[in-house]
């Protein structure tokens, strides 16, 4: 067991019963007035900080190159194996004057950015499933919450992986979580009330399709940027265009017709809103603690949390969410991925993606039951 595991098991029961206890307030309140401004959404400040994210990439390139003689090892014998695939870009580091002043680009920059990158993401997601529920979430207390048990989290395993960045790295880290709630809140709080209602609310297979793709490409960041292997960008291009390539069309299928929802499909979205509000306090400390901390507990904390979230809906699906933990659980064991994000992505696309079949059958059936009545 990690030696920060009674800090990351704390925070994954602070969180969750934070989240028990708050999020359902915040979905009971009414609705903020909607906002005067120019609509940005999450997705803009997403892709600015992504983009910041690999540009520092390129200058960490430069500096190990220029300053190190193309060895990470300065930095990498004191994380696991797999991280410190640095690309040559001789060419461009050849003429970058000053090489020693991008020393902050190692570990430090990034520090900073891996908050708004993880809240960023979440946002978007939910705003792909309901528009009104992101504005709601991201300029409630949960956000804040959220970005202390995050960083709670990120500090617990930055001070298990400590290296000579490590003081640097957590004053960074607390910094990031003082100014990006605000700036989230601010940018959901210009959005107007046309554009409350997402592409794909009320239709959840168009979601699951988009959280599938976020969390691809979440992953392709992972593997490349977040863990310093630009090099291997290159081998990631495929999956991160076929993941671009669904989101684009799930946008266009969404806005060229109106979803045909029944009371089971209808169940099965509010349920989902209800977990990603639940979730997103306690989300990062769960995951973490996976591996630095007690497993069990976070399995516990988070059946505790998607339990919550469906006991509104509870009778109409239990067999749709019984399908849906059957082919999650079948996905992770038969085709499992590389690591563990990769394995729940798949398992957690494949649960909802069963989960709405079933809701559209019954459904259906129902209607038909209706007409012939």
């Amino acid at each position: 067991m990690s030696t920060v595991a009674p800090l990351l098991d704390g925070t994954v029961v602070a969180s969750a019963a934070t989240a028990l206890v708050v999020a359902p307030r915040v979905l009971r309140a009414g609705a903020r007035p909607p906002g005067r401004g120019r609509t940005i959404g999450p997705e803009a400040p997403l892709a600015a900080v992504v983009a910041l994210i690999l540009l520092n990439q390129v200058l960490v390139a430069v500096y190990v190159n220029r300053v190190h003689g193309g060895d990470p090892s300065f930095i990498a014998r004191y994380l696991p194996p797999g991280w410190f695939d640095v690309p040559r870009l001789d060419a461009l580091a050849a003429h970058v004057p000053a090489p020693e002043l991008l020393a902050p680009s190692v570990l430090r920059v990034q520090a900073f950015l891996e908050l708004p990158l993880v809240l960023l993401a979440f946002v978007s997601v939910v705003r792909r499933l309901d528009g009104a529920l992101y504005v709601r979430l991201a300029r409630s207390p949960l956000l804040p919450l959220a970005a202390v048990s995050y960083t709670a989290a990120f500090c617990a395993v930055e001070w298990d992986l400590r290296n000579p960045y490590t003081v640097d790295d957590l004053v960074l880290r607390v910094l990031s979580a003082a100014v990006t709630p605000p700036l989230i809140a601010w940018t959901a709080g210009r959005e107007p009330a046309s554009d409350t209602a997402a592409p794909a609310r009320g239709n959840p297979f168009l979601f699951a399709l988009d959280l599938w793709a976020y969390g691809q490409l979440m992953l392709v960041l992972y593997d490349t940027a977040l863990l310093y292997n630009l090099a291997r960008l290159g081998d990631h291009l495929l999956p991160a265009a076929a993941a671009t390539a669904v989101l684009v069309a799930t946008r266009l299928a969404a806005r060229s017709a109106a979803p045909r929802t029944g009371p089971h499909t209808a169940a099965l979205t509010a349920t989902i809103g209800r977990a990603l509000a639940l979730l997103l306090v306690p989300a990062l400390a769960i995951r973490y603690a996976e591996s630095f901390g007690t497993p069990r507990l976070a399995v516990l904390a988070g059946v505790l949390v998607i339990g919550a979230a469906l006991r509104r809906d509870a009778p109409r699906l239990l067999l749709p969410a019984v399908a849906g933990a059957a082919v999650g659980y079948l996905t992770a064991v038969l085709v499992p991925g590389p690591y563990y994000e990769a394995t729940l992505l798949r398992s957690a696309t494949g649960a909802l993606l069963a989960a709405t079949a079933l809701c559209a059958l019954l459904d259906t059936t129902r209607a038909r039951l209706v007409v012939r009545s």
